[in-house]
């Protein structure tokens, strides 16, 4: 597929060199160093072959779902998620996506305090695309001091499956200019070059229940409680 909007070429296009495997990881993820001409970066590599079946999600799409997780992220502007794109590498095609230089002992609980606003972006995020693993561990604070937020694997079912360690903002205000983003959002989930780069990871009908639930969550008022469905992943960190 054509890579994502801003994706540099050094990802995209780069010799990947596996570096070794990522601990703690259900499947099969891999530190690796991508070249390309001049430029050097470390990447995390999710080959589609090393994915465990899911009962509840379709064989083989995992790494298309962390893609589009970026295309979307890219689309509405927030929140942070690293560079992503879907691409053959040594062990066949996957998502390859920018490794951030992180915090290892920062996560969702430790940051809620100083970036609350952040969190409110990513809780809505995780409404729309439907995440149903956001552990407060996918949640770094990188080098540079901003939050990016990874692992998005388990995303865009039909069927609601949101399961979060976000709720700290149940009955809170949506902020006004959020719900803007979110309205701007929804005509490119039609047509355009957003809605042709999701056509080539997620089926039609994620895509419409994706853009069913991005007009809901725009006109929401205050964050919603949890529900329906277990609303919690495991574990939780």
């Amino acid at each position: 597929m054509t890579p994502p909007q801003d994706v540099p070429s050094v990802l995209a296009e780069g010799d990947l060199q596996i570096l070794g495997l990522m601990p703690n990881s259900s499947n099969y993820t891999f530190l690796a160093k991508a070249k390309f001409r001049d430029q050097e970066t470390l990447a995390i590599y999710k080959p589609r072959r090393g994915e465990a079946p899911l009962w509840d999600f379709p064989e083989g799409t995992l790494c298309r779902r962390e893609v589009a997780a970026y295309v979307v992220a890219s689309a509405l502007g927030w929140p942070n998620v690293p560079p992503t794109v879907l691409r053959e590498g040594p062990e066949g095609q996957g998502s390859v996506q920018l490794f951030v230089e992180f915090d290892p002992e920062q996560h969702y609980f430790t940051l809620l305090a100083a970036h609350a606003e952040e969190f409110h972006r990513v809780a809505l995020f995780d409404m729309v695309v439907n995440n149903a693993d956001r552990k407060a561990g996918h949640c770094l604070k990188a080098s540079d001091g901003h939050v990016f937020v990874i692992d998005h694997g388990v995303c865009f079912s039909p069927e609601p499956k949101l399961r979060t360690v976000i709720w700290d903002f149940i009955g809170e205000p949506v902020d006004h200019a959020l719900k803007d983003d979110l309205r701007k959002l929804a005509p490119l989930l039609s047509s355009g070059s957003v809605r042709e780069q999701l056509g080539e990871l997620l089926d039609p009908a994620e895509i419409e229940a994706m853009a069913a639930r991005l007009i809901e969550v725009a006109e929401l008022d205050v964050f919603p409680e949890p529900g329906p469905g277990r609303p919690y992943p495991w574990p939780i960190v």
